[in-house]
């Protein structure tokens, strides 16, 4: 055995010094090679020639294959998931305000006969009921107007046709005032009904009195209603949704 490593060595070394006749051989990634970039083996022994430069890190499996074998594998590195982006809160939208339909009304009764001015407390009535639509109250906020509708009314001593006129007139009196307190005269709609819609109350007032109270009794009749139509934010908090009662069992 002795023998034959000695042949191995003496044979890679007479290689070895004939790598300056080869002319072209080269030392590469730790082992000697010829013109044709193949590893330069030692005659007889197949035991690859190693360059100066050699080292265990650069075996190869054709000439050292336990080197190889026993070489650690290295382990890729398993790739990193990326951390979950946490997504960006939603600011939240804001509510849209909760609005009312508004419709109020009055009636200003008691004009005089066979007249079409309002009466002093007429003017105090609808002064009060135009400045609290302006206001906010427990369940709403000030009223934007509309529309605002006039109607006049007589009571039904009289003709027809003079009736008829005779509350239209009413009807302008009145719908001039409200445009004065500041309203929209767009806003306003008029028209006179004459006799035509009596309060009930009016009913029991017999045509055989006389004429001074029969014209007391209709006194309702001669009046101007103001109707007003409109929208407000709702100032009442929602209800909360009650729970159905558990059933004990």
């Amino acid at each position: 055995m002795r023998s034959a490593l000695r042949i191995t060595i003496a044979s890679a070394i007479a290689v070895a010094a004939l790598a300056p006749a080869l002319g072209s051989a080269a030392g590469k990634d730790g082992y000697l090679t010829n013109t044709a970039g193949d590893v330069v083996k030692a005659l007889g022994a197949n035991v690859c020639v190693r360059s100066s430069q050699w080292t265990p890190a650069l075996a190869i499996a054709e000439c050292d294959p336990d080197l190889v074998k026993s070489a650690p594998v290295a382990q890729k590195a398993a790739p990193q998931k990326a951390a979950p982006q946490k997504a960006a809160p939603q600011k939240a939208k804001p509510k849209k305000p909760s609005m009312l339909n508004v419709e109020q009304k009055i009636e200003l009764q008691g004009m005089e006969f066979n007249k079409v001015d309002m009466t002093d407390d007429n003017k105090k009535d609808l002064d009060k009921f135009l400045g609290g639509l302006g206001k906010a109250n427990k369940s709403r906020g000030p009223v934007a107007i509309g529309a605002v509708i006039v109607t006049g009314h007589t009571d039904r001593i009289g003709s027809m046709n003079y009736n008829m006129k005779l509350s239209e007139r009413r009807a302008i009196t009145v719908k001039d005032y409200i445009v004065a307190k500041g309203v929209d005269q767009k806003l306003i709609f008029w028209e006179g009904k004459g006799p035509k819609q009596p309060i009930p109350v009016t009913k029991f007032c017999d045509n055989k009195m006389k004429r001074k109270q029969l014209i007391e009794c209709l006194a309702p009749n001669r009046r101007v209603t103001v109707e007003v139509v409109g929208r407000a934010l709702n100032l009442k908090p929602k209800a909360a949704a009650k729970k159905p009662a558990s059933k004990k069992r």
